[in-house]
């Protein structure tokens, strides 16, 4: 790993990902292995002017044990205190804006009891709701971002001794995130521009349903909300700000109805729930919710995730992303979500982003679910998108329009 890409990785991720502004407390997730990363995202945070940084360790190994372990009530708590904590930062003058950084093994825990930890993850995200609106309805500037640890690189990387592993996955990572070449500053604004051009052309043609199909079996009908409004990789904060969710991204995306989702569809890459692995999975879908599914690894854990809560069986986006992208060529399979998703369309279940809805940032949950809207406590994305993918549109005046041809977006 080449020290001088670290250092533009990390400043990236502060400068464009979170966009930390001046005055503002950055408060940061992130595990044990990815201190190095943490602390240039620190100084470089520092050097744009923020107020404070706050920086919240864990370690995975640790989490395991707890998970194995620990009584499940106790697991399940959340003192008031720490959600407190959070959105005291928020509703501070300077306010707040967030960054998780990632680097687990993608079987972390695997061999434990997929219920318990599905059930503590639920009640935990359910009483940490008002926090959790705040990144939902994209109210401050939040950004996910990774670095590789050893058993995530071994998981990529089977085939190379441990270090060489590690500095392998760094590669990927740094091309895939627009950093090994030239400035990574103005290679994104030329890729934001790209996709917020394909997200004004999804808008103009008013769609009102989307159907998938693949030669893998796919056949997929996903009718969207009403007043359904297409995103792309940058969103803005409350007070403007301009920031980048997940790095890398290449998709474009919007919300569903609930309730007009029907067929089947097949997954096309092992999906990470949990720090388990589900693979070779299909799920069928009657009036927007799922009444038939199966996988051939970890098919209860996909029960697990299906009966987390009402919306779980419902699904709150859909998005679209070529064949074409960046992370699919590479050829990798990352066994991570924040970069398989984007190397194919995919479908979420759980809940809907309020800012796919046109006027949705404003709406109450009521007003969000008369429009198609899913709440759920959680957001999943599975990848759906194959080389052979096609896409069709129906818009509301009836006409039929190619969108995607062949895995590739066909405008």
């Amino acid at each position: 790993m080449k020290t001088e890409l670290l250092e533009k990785y990390a400043d990236f991720i502060v400068r464009v990902g979170v966009n930390v502004q001046p005055g503002q407390t950055l408060l940061v997730s992130c595990p044990l292995e990815a201190a190095p990363l943490a602390r240039l995202c620190v100084r470089s945070a520092y050097a744009a002017g923020a107020r404070d940084v706050r920086v919240d360790w864990y370690d995975g190994l640790t989490a395991r044990a707890r998970l194995e372990l620990g009584d499940e009530a106790a697991l399940s708590e959340v003192k008031p205190y720490l959600e407190r904590s959070y959105l005291d930062y928020a509703e501070s003058e300077g306010g707040a804006c967030v960054l998780h950084i990632l680097a687990d093994d993608p079987e972390l825990y695997a061999g434990l009891d997929a219920g318990k930890i599905n059930r503590v993850r639920v009640a935990r995200n359910q009483k940490l709701k008002t926090w959790r609106d705040y990144t939902l309805n994209d109210k401050i500037a939040w950004c996910i971002a990774a670095m590789p640890c050893p058993a995530w690189a071994k998981k990529v990387f089977p085939e190379l001794p441990e270090a060489s592993a590690v500095e392998a996955l760094w590669n990927a990572i740094f091309e895939v995130c627009r950093v090994t070449h030239g400035d990574p500053v103005a290679e994104w604004e030329t890729h934001i521009a790209r996709l917020n051009a394909l997200r004004d052309k999804m808008n103009a043609y008013h769609f009102s349903s989307l159907h998938f199909s693949s030669a893998n079996g796919t056949d997929l009908n996903i009718g969207l909300a009403d007043g359904a409004h297409w995103e792309s990789a940058a969103s803005f904060d409350d007070r403007g700000t301009l920031f980048v969710p997940n790095i890398p991204t290449e998709e474009v995306f919007t919300a569903p109805h609930k309730d007009h989702v029907d067929g089947v569809v097949y997954g096309t890459k092992p999906y990470a729930y949990n720090s388990q692995l589900i693979e070779d999975f299909h799920v069928t879908f009657q009036n927007g919710r799922v009444t038939e599914y199966g996988a051939g690894k970890n098919e209860a854990l996909l029960g697990e995730l299906l009966a987390s809560d009402e919306g779980a069986c419902h699904i709150g986006e859909v998005a679209l992303v070529p064949a074409s992208s960046p992370i699919n060529r590479s050829g990798i399979l990352f066994y991570d979500t924040l970069f398989d998703e984007n190397a194919a369309c995919h479908i979420a279940f759980g809940a809907s982003y309020p800012g796919t809805c046109k006027g949705g940032k404003a709406m109450n949950e009521e007003e969000l679910k008369k429009h198609g809207m899913n709440q759920s406590v959680i957001h999943e994305d599975i990848m759906i998108g194959a080389a052979d993918t096609t896409v069709t549109g129906l818009t509301e005046k009836g006409e039929t329009v190619t969108v995607f041809s062949g895995g590739e977006w066909a405008f």
